[in-house]
């Protein structure tokens, strides 16, 4: 506790706590909204990033993820199905965490340089499906309005209140029921939005060139790359390999961006109100995930913080909870816990949280 302490002074942190600085100022708006600028003040001293690490980070992603591929596909060419559904699983994992760097390259924090975060990411995007320059667009408006319920549909999951559910017909309920039903949101899902929904710029078709030259680019690469191996391995086998760790992959991807905003606590407010450090704060959970899970996701769980500061590289998001153990307990949501977010469908405006259908037809 001391060294702790010790540090935060060397670092120039406040001797004082971002959430023991809210106490003492009292209760309310106003508080929450010191204790957010606060933090973000904080957590400015860890945004910078090591080359070295990142380029280590990447290098104990990318291959791995490669040479499971391509033992899977010499399985799948030689006919050992058992060998290809024993490597399908730690290889969709390594491709989670390809796709995780990718992301922190989409918010120019795994380098100093923005060119190498960009075309770091790029050559990533081809691995998983994903256009870079137009995801980072969409995500980057995620980030900016996550929480605003006057700016939703754009980079992320759709959600209507209670309110607005009780007054669409019949049709617009059935249509948002099975948008949000298990089955659709991490089956169909996720492989219409990887495999379909990536291939062209939606939502920002008329935004200019470079989420176009973005989409078509990366799919040619992954046409070309696809084409290769299709004609070294045949089509059959190529499929058989690919497919099922895209569809893990991006299953994991969707549950994981679920559960990081989708859970009961969640904060969301009108655009009057909305506070962008409140909304990260408090819109975002602490997704306490087993320690193997934690490398795999890329420390994604720790989604408070790097919506605080997105600038904060992802091997430093623990070192944050290390040293302010406060935040360990804001929005924390466990593996077990996380399962009961599947039924949460709608936010209730009068009481503050996200609520179920059943729960729904009995708020006021």
């Amino acid at each position: 506790m001391a060294n702790q302490q010790g540090s935060r002074q060397q670092n120039g942190a406040a001797s004082v706590t971002p959430g023991a600085a809210c106490f003492l100022k009292g209760d309310g708006a106003t508080a929450v909204e010191s204790e957010a600028r606060l933090w973000t003040a904080v957590l400015a001293r860890y945004r910078r990033p090591s080359p070295i690490r990142s380029t280590v980070e990447i290098a104990t992603t990318a291959l791995p993820f490669v040479g499971l591929w391509v033992m899977s596909a010499m399985a799948a060419v030689n006919g050992w199905w058992w060998v290809v559904g024993l490597v399908t699983i730690p290889a969709a994992g390594f491709l989670v965490r390809l796709f995780m760097l990718q992301h922190d390259c989409g918010h120019g924090n795994l380098f100093s340089r923005r060119s190498a975060n960009d075309w770091t990411g790029r050559f990533m995007g081809v691995l998983t499906f994903t256009p870079y320059d137009y995801w980072r667009r969409t995500h980057a408006f995620h980030h900016a309005n996550a929480g605003n319920l006057g700016q939703r549909g754009i980079g992320d999951i759709q959600t209507l209140t209670v309110r607005e559910y009780r007054a669409l017909p019949w049709r617009g309920r059935l249509r948002y029921r099975l948008y949000r039903h298990p089955a659709v949101m991490f089956g169909l899902g996720p492989a219409w939005l990887f495999i379909c929904q990536y291939r062209l710029p939606f939502g920002l078709m008329r935004a200019g060139i470079q989420p176009w030259v973005s989409t078509i680019s990366t799919n040619f690469c992954i046409a070309l790359l696809a084409a290769a191996l299709i004609w070294l391995m045949g089509l059959n086998p190529f499929l058989m390999v690919q497919m099922p760790i895209v569809l893990i992959a991006a299953t994991v991807g969707v549950w994981l961006f679920y559960v990081q905003h989708q859970f009961e606590e969640t904060h969301w407010s009108d655009e009057k109100s909305w506070n962008f450090q409140r909304a990260a704060l408090h819109g975002s959970s602490h997704y306490e995930l087993p320690v193997v899970l934690r490398w795999f996701t890329g420390n994604i769980g720790i989604h408070h913080v790097h919506h605080l500061s997105s600038k904060v590289p992802f091997y430093r998001l623990p070192e944050i909870l290390r040293d302010y153990p406060e935040l360990r307990e804001t929005g924390r949501v466990t593996l077990l816990q996380s399962l009961r977010c599947i039924k949460l469908a709608l936010w209730d405006e009068h009481d503050k949280r996200l609520v179920s259908f059943r729960n729904a037809r009995v708020t006021r």
